[in-house]
C-alpha cells in the first residue's frame, strides 16, 4: 500500500526582504500600491508605528503577504490593522492555504503582543469565522476613451456646476511635491470644519516619496487663492483619489466640481482605464457626490481576527465622539493643526 504524500507546508515569516516582497506584489493581479514595502516606512516615519510584514512561503517561493501596522493607544487599546489611513490592504495570497497560514500567524502575533484584535480590511470575505462589518463601499467608474465622451456622459447638473466654477474665474492646476503645502492648507481647514483631527504634513510627504508618480491637483480662484486640492495616486491603469478637499467658505464657486472634472479629464488624456474615488459610507454626502460622477459601489469587509469583545467603532459615527466633534469644529485652525496629528495617529 502506497501512502499519500505529506501536505506541503506553508511557513510564515516576518523577515521577508523588500525586493522579494515587492516582486510578489508586482506580479499579483489583486495587489494595490499600499501592499508595497515602501509603505512600511510611510507608517513608521509619519506616525511612529511599528509594522509586521508577514509573508507565507511554500517550496521556496512566496505564496502570500500580509502587512500589519501596530497601534498602542490609551484611548483605543492595542491592536493591529492592515492597513490603516489608506483605502486598501489586507491579505494578498495565491490560495486559501496561504490565507489560513497568514491569519493564524497574525492571531498568534496579536496574542503575543497583547492585542485586542487584528483588523483586516478586505474587499471580500477571507475570515468567515471572525466578526466583520461592511460599513464602507469603494466608489469607482470606468473611464471613457475620449474627454468628449466623458463630458457628454455626465449629468447636466454636473456639467453646469463645472461651467459655473470656470465662469467664476477658477482654474485647475497640476503639480508634484512642490504643491504639498497648498494641498495641506486646504485639507487641514476642511478637516477642522468636519470636526476631524488632521494628519501630520509628513504623512503626505512620505506618501509622495513612496509613490513618485503621485500628483497634486489644485483649484485656484480669480484672486489666486487655492480653494480646493487633491492628492492623486496611480497604480497600473487606475487613478485613485484618497484625499481631496475644498473650502466650505468657497462653496458658491463649486471648486470641488471643477477639481474632480480636472482629475477625470487628466486621467482620460493619460490613457488610464479606471477612476477610484475612494471609500464612502453608503447614503452619506460624499457617497452621493461621487455617485453623480457615474461612480458605482463595490463592497469592503473589515474582519476582526482574534477579536476580544465587541467590534470597535473608532469613527465619527460613534455617539461618544459627538461632543468632541462639535468642539473641534469651533477650534482655531492653528490649534487644530497643532493637536490633530497627535490624536489622529492612533485613529486608523
Amino acid at each position: 500500500m502506497v501512502s499519500a504524500p505529506a501536505p506541503t507546508r506553508t511557513s510564515v515569516s516576518d523577515a521577508c526582504l523588500p525586493g522579494t516582497w515587492d516582486a510578489y506584489v508586482e506580479r499579483h493581479p489583486a495587489a494595490t500600491l499600499y501592499h508595497r514595502s515602501a509603505f512600511r516606512d510611510v507608517f513608521s516615519r509619519a506616525f511612529g508605528h511599528r509594522s509586521h510584514y508577514l509573508s507565507a512561503e511554500r517550496q521556496g517561493r512566496l505564496v502570500g503577504v500580509l502587512p500589519i501596522v501596530e497601534f498602542k493607544s490609551r484611548l483605543f487599546g492595542r491592536f493591529g490593522v492592515s492597513l490603516p489611513f489608506v483605502n486598501y490592504g489586507g491579505l494578498l495570497v495565491d490560495d486559501e492555504l496561504a490565507a489560513e497560514a497568514l491569519i493564524e500567524a497574525a492571531v498568534a502575533l496579536g496574542r503575543a503582543e497583547r492585542w485586542q484584535h487584528v483588523e483586516l480590511r478586505h474587499t471580500a470575505r477571507h475570515c468567515p469565522q471572525w466578526p466583520a462589518k461592511s460599513h464602507k463601499v469603494i466608489m469607482q467608474r470606468a473611464l471613457d476613451e475620449s474627454v468628449d465622451t466623458l463630458w457628454a456622459g455626465l449629468d447636466r447638473k454636473v456639467r453646469n456646476l463645472v461651467r459655473k466654477s470656470e465662469k467664476s474665474g477658477c482654474a485647475v492646476e497640476v503639480g508634484g511635491p512642490e504643491r504639498r503645502g497648498e494641498f495641506y492648507r486646504v485639507f487641514a481647514e476642511n478637516m477642522r470644519d468636519l470636526g476631524t483631527p488632521v494628519y501630520t504634513p509628513r504623512f503626505f510627504d512620505e506618501v509622495m516619496s513612496a509613490v513618485p508618480s503621485s500628483r497634486i491637483f489644485t483649484v485656484r480662484n480669480s484672486s489666486g487663492e487655492v480653494i480646493a486640492a487633491s492628492l492623486v495616486l496611480f497604480w497600473r491603469d487606475r487613478v485613485e483619489v484618497p484625499w481631496a478637499s475644498s473650502l466650505r467658505r468657497s462653496a458658491a464657486q463649486a471648486p470641488n466640481m471643477l477639481l474632480y472634472w480636472g482629475m477625470l479629464k487628466w486621467a482620460v488624456e493619460a490613457g488610464l482605464k479606471s477612476f477610484d474615488f475612494g471609500r464612502s459610507t453608503r447614503g452619506e454626502g460624499t457617497y452621493h457626490f461621487k455617485k453623480q460622477w457615474g461612480a458605482t459601489e463595490s463592497p469592503t469587509v473589515w474582519e476582526y481576527a482574534g477579536l476580544q469583545g465587541d467590534i470597535p467603532n473608532q469613527g465619527p459615527s460613534n455617539p461618544k465622539f459627538s461632543a468632541a466633534i462639535a468642539a473641534w469644529k469651533q477650534m482655531p485652525l492653528w490649534l487644530a493643526n497643532a493637536l490633530g496629528p497627535r490624536l489622529v495617529r492612533n485613529i486608523p
